[in-house]
C-alpha cells in the first residue's frame, strides 16, 4: 500500500519581504472592524445628525437626488404649455429703436401651417401648435413704455429678445436688461432678422458682431436667424423645450395676466365698481379669502373666483365638440369659491394705538405709601429739557438762571436732517394721508425729442446739485465731522445726541425714544419662523394653479377704466398673509455705476419691490453684523448699503429697484438690491465728530483749541472721553 506525500513549498534565505501598508499613525478600517467585533462607541451611537454611510450608500443616495430634480424640472416643463396647462406667456421686446416688430410675429404666426393664432382685446396673440403639442401666448409691450416692460416680464415664462442687424442692442436695450437683471429674468431666446439678405463675409461679421453684443450679458446664448418660417419653427422650438428659469419672489405667490377685463358700477355716481379679470392662474394655489395685488394701484379684496372654459384650446374641435361647447356655455359660469366675512382678510394696514396705551391703573394703599416714603427719602430734581431727551441725557444738563435766545438766522445743513429724528427717522410717502398716498400711480413721460440741455437748463436745480457734490465730496474726506457752531451753544446744537465710549460695544435700548409712528407699525417675534409657515400654507387649499378663472375683484376706484389703454399690461398678484401690513423695511442696495449724481439720505426716491411699487425717503446706513448701525448721509459709491423706510411688509426673496425722477419727469434706475429683513428694532444711529487742534501736548494732559468756544459747552462735554 503506497501513500502519495505532498510536500510543500518552503521559502529560502532569499523570499521577499513586501513592506507593510503605511497608514500613518492612525489604524486602517480594517484592524479597526477586528478590534471592535461590531461593537459601537456610546458617543459615536448617541450623536444626533451624524450619520456615516458606505461608498454604496452614498452612490445610491445621489442617484435618488439626480433622478429627484431631474422629475422636477420635467413636472415644472410640463406645467407650461400642454392642454391642459398654461400657454409659454412669451414677451416679445426689441432691444434696438429701429426694429420692425410685426415682422418678427408674422413669421412667428406663419411657421407652421396647422398652427392656430387668435389674438385677444389685450393684444396677447395665442398660438397653438399641435404638431408640438404646445401653446405659445406672444405679447409685445407698448415700445419706450417702462413700466409696461417691467410689468409684463413679472409674469413672463420666456422673453424674446429681438436684435438689429445693424446696431445690434442701442441705449435704450441696455437700460431695458439693466431694469430686468436687476428685477429677476425668465429664460432669455434672441433672434435677429434680415440676416439673410446679407453677404457671405458681411454675414459672417454682423454674426460675430451679434454674437458678441449677447455675450456681454448672456455668456451662453446664441443668437437664432428669423427670415423664413424653417427659423420660426426651430425658434418655437426652442422656446417651448428650454429650461424654465425659477423667479421665487413670482413663484411663491399665485398671478396671471389678464385676458379680459370688465367693469361694473353698482350707480353712476358710485366711485367704485367691481373688476372682473379673466386669464390663466400660474404659481401657488389662489384662495378668495386673502387679498390680491393690482400692479400700479394697490390692494383689494376679491368676491368670488369663476371657472370658465378654455378659449385657446390646442386642438382643433369638431362641429359637435363645437355645439357641445356653444351648450355649455350658455349655461351659467361655474363658481368655485365665494368669499366669507368670517375669514376674509383684512385690508387694515395700519396698527391703531390704544387712547390708554401706556397709561396706568389706579393704584393700591400700599403702593401709594411705598411712593410717599421713596420721595421723602429721595429729592427730585425738576428740569427743564428738551422734548424726547432721556433721562440719561438729562444728567448732563446744567442748571442756567437765564434762559438763552436762540439764533433764528442761522442755517446750517445738518439742522434738516436732525429736526424730525431721534434714534432713527424715517420717511414714508403718505403714511399720514391714508391708502390713497401709499399707492400712487406713477406715470412715465414718454420718450421723444428732448430739446438741447442749454435751452432746458434750471439754474436753481444746478445750483442745488452743486451743492450736494460740494457736501458729499466733503463727507468723503472728512466723514462725519461737524464744526461747532460759534454764534449758538453746542450744548443746544447737538441736544440730541449722547456721547458713547464704544459705538460697536456700548449698550443701547432698540425701544427707547422710538417716534410716534412705531405704534401704527407691525413688528414679528419671529419674522424667519413665520416665512416659513407662511410659504407652507400656502400651497393647502383654494383654487389650483393652471386653471382659466374668472376674479371678481371688489371696490377698484373708477379711474382705473378711464386710465386704461387696450393693450397695457394688467397683472394681478395674489397676497401672502400679513403682506398688507405695514412695518419697517430694510433693503441692502447698491449703485449702478452709470449714476453719478450724489444721492442724499432722505431724498425722495421711487422702490419696486418685487411686484409693489411706491416712493419713499430712505435713511441709509452702514450694513454690519454689529447691534448698532452708523447712519449715512450719501449713498455710497461701490459699496452695498442699507436703505430703511416704512413699506408694506413682504417676504424674501425678493428683488429691489430703486430708480429717481429727473426734471423731464423720466425715471433713470440708479441702484439694485434685494429685501433683506423686516426689522423695526434695527438701530440706526447717527454719529458726529467734533474736532479741534491741539496747541500744547503734555505728558499726562493735552490743550485743544477750537473744538468749544465757551466754558459751559466744556463743562457739558466733559463726561464724553476725548480720543486722538
Amino acid at each position: 500500500m503506497a501513500a502519495d506525500v505532498q510536500q510543500s513549498h518552503r521559502p529560502g534565505a532569499l523570499k521577499q519581504q513586501n513592506k507593510s501598508h503605511k497608514h500613518g499613525k492612525h489604524k486602517s478600517k480594517g484592524q479597526l472592524d477586528k478590534e471592535t467585533k461590531g461593537r459601537v462607541n456610546v458617543k459615536t451611537a448617541t450623536k444626533r445628525n451624524k450619520f456615516l454611510q458606505r461608498k454604496h450608500d452614498r452612490k445610491h443616495h445621489a442617484d435618488q437626488i439626480r433622478k429627484q430634480k431631474r422629475e422636477e424640472v420635467l413636472s415644472l416643463k410640463r406645467s407650461r404649455g400642454g392642454n391642459l396647462s398654461p400657454p409659454h406667456f412669451v414677451v416679445v421686446l426689441s432691444l434696438h429703436e429701429g426694429i420692425d416688430v410685426s415682422g418678427v410675429l408674422e413669421v412667428l404666426k406663419s411657421c407652421d401651417e396647422s398652427a392656430i393664432v387668435t389674438q385677444n382685446e389685450q393684444g396677447v396673440i395665442h398660438v397653438s401648435i399641435p404638431r408640438f403639442k404646445q401653446r405659445v401666448s406672444l405679447y409685445v409691450p407698448e415700445f419706450a413704455n417702462l413700466y409696461a416692460v417691467l410689468d409684463s416680464v413679472k409674469v413672463a415664462d420666456s422673453v424674446l429678445g429681438i436684435l438689429s442687424p445693424e446696431g445690434g442692442i442701442d441705449e435704450y436695450g441696455e437700460r431695458i436688461l439693466r431694469c430686468l437683471f436687476g428685477q429677476g429674468l425668465p429664460a432669455v431666446t434672441f433672434v435677429s432678422q434680415g440676416l439673410k439678405k446679407l453677404g457671405g463675409k458681411k454675414l459672417s461679421e454682423t454674426r460675430k458682431f451679434l454674437q458678441k453684443k449677447i455675450e456681454r450679458w448672456f455668456p451662453h446664448e446664441k443668437l437664432h436667424s428669423l427670415d423664413s418660417e424653417q427659423d420660426g419653427l426651430l425658434v418655437m422650438r426652442s422656446i417651448t423645450n428650454h429650461k424654465i428659469r425659477p423667479v421665487h419672489y413670482r413663484d411663491n405667490r399665485p398671478h396671471l395676466i389678464a385676458e379680459e377685463i370688465q367693469f361694473e358700477l353698482e350707480n353712476e355716481e358710485s366711485p367704485t365698481g367691481t373688476l372682473r379679470v379673466t386669464g390663466y392662474l400660474r404659481g401657488k394655489n389662489m384662495s378668495v379669502n386673502g387679498l390680491v395685488h393690482i400692479l400700479g394701484w394697490g390692494d383689494f379684496q376679491m368676491k368670488q373666483i369663476d371657472s370658465k372654459t378654455d378659449p385657446y384650446p390646442l386642438n382643433p374641435q369638431s362641429e359637435r365638440q363645437k355645439e357641445n361647447q356653444m351648450e355649455d356655455d350658455s349655461g351659467e359660469v361655474r363658481v368655485l369659491e365665494h368669499a366669507d366675512p368670517r375669514h376674509q382678510e383684512s385690508l387694515q394696514s395700519e396698527n391703531i394705538p390704544g387712547e390708554m396705551e401706556g397709561e396706568q391703573t389706579w393704584p393700591t394703599e400700599e403702593e401709594m405709601e411705598e411712593a410717599e416714603a421713596a420721595s421723602k427719602a429721595k429729592t427730585k430734581v425738576v428740569r427743564k429739557v428738551p422734548k424726547g431727551t432721556s433721562e440719561y441725557q438729562a444728567a448732563w444738563i446744567v442748571d442756567s438762571e437765564e434762559e438763552e435766545i436762540k439764533d433764528d438766522d442761522e442755517s446750517d445743513d445738518d439742522d434738516d436732517e436732525m429736526e424730525d429724528e431721534d434714534m432713527m427717522a424715517l420717511d414714508a410717502s403718505g403714511s399720514d394721508s391714508g391708502e390713497e398716498a401709499e399707492y400712487d400711480t406713477l406715470t412715465m413721460t414718454e420718450a421723444g425729442d428732448v430739446a438741447h440741455y442749454d435751452q432746458t437748463i434750471d439754474m436753481e436745480e444746478e445750483e442745488r446739485m452743486l451743492e450736494k457734490i460740494k457736501e458729499e465730496r466733503n463727507h468723503v474726506m472728512f466723514p462725519d465731522e461737524i464744526d461747532t457752531p460759534r454764534g449758538k451753544d453746542a450744548r443746544d446744537r447737538f441736544q440730541r445726541y449722547r456721547g458713547l465710549k464704544s459705538f460697536r460695544t456700548s449698550p443701547w435700548d432698540p425701544k427707547e425714544n422710538l417716534p410716534a409712528d412705531y405704534a401704527r407699525i407691525f413688528q414679528f417675534k419671529d419674522f424667519r419662523r413665520t416665512k416659513k409657515r407662511v410659504f407652507k400654507d400656502v400651497e393647502e387649499g383654494g383654487v389650483l394653479s393652471g386653471w382659466y378663472i374668472q376674479i371678481h375683484i371688489a371696490d377698484v376706484p373708477k379711474e382705473f377704466m378711464t386710465s386704461y389703454k387696450p393693450g397695457m399690461p394688467v397683472v394681478i398678484f395674489g397676497l401672502l398673509p400679513h403682506e398688507h401690513k405695514m412695518s419697517v423695511i430694510n433693503f441692502l442696495l447698491k449703485r449702478v455705476p452709470e449714476y453719478r449724481p450724489p444721492i442724499k439720505s432722505k431724498d425722495r426716491l421711487i422702490f419696486h419691490v418685487g411686484f409693489r411699487r411706491y416712493s419713499a425717503c430712505p435713511v441709509f446706513s452702514q450694513h454690519t453684523n454689529a447691534s448698532k448701525h452708523k447712519f449715512e448721509r450719501f449713498f455710497a459709491h461701490d459699496m452695498v448699503t442699507m436703505a430703511t423706510i416704512f413699506a408694506p411688509i413682504s417676504f424674501p426673496p425678493c428683488p429691489v429697484l430703486v430708480f429717481k425722477e429727473q426734471h423731464d419727469g423720466q425715471h433713470e434706475l440708479i441702484a439694485t438690491g434685494s429685501l433683506h429683513s423686516v426689522n423695526p428694532d434695527r438701530i440706526v444711529t447717527k454719529r458726529i465728530v467734533l474736532s479741534g487742534h491741539p496747541f500744547k501736548i503734555n505728558k499726562r494732559s493735552t490743550v485743544v483749541r477750537y473744538m468749544f468756544f465757551n466754558s459751559e459747552d466744556i463743562e457739558w462735554f466733559k463726561p464724553v472721553e476725548l480720543r486722538t
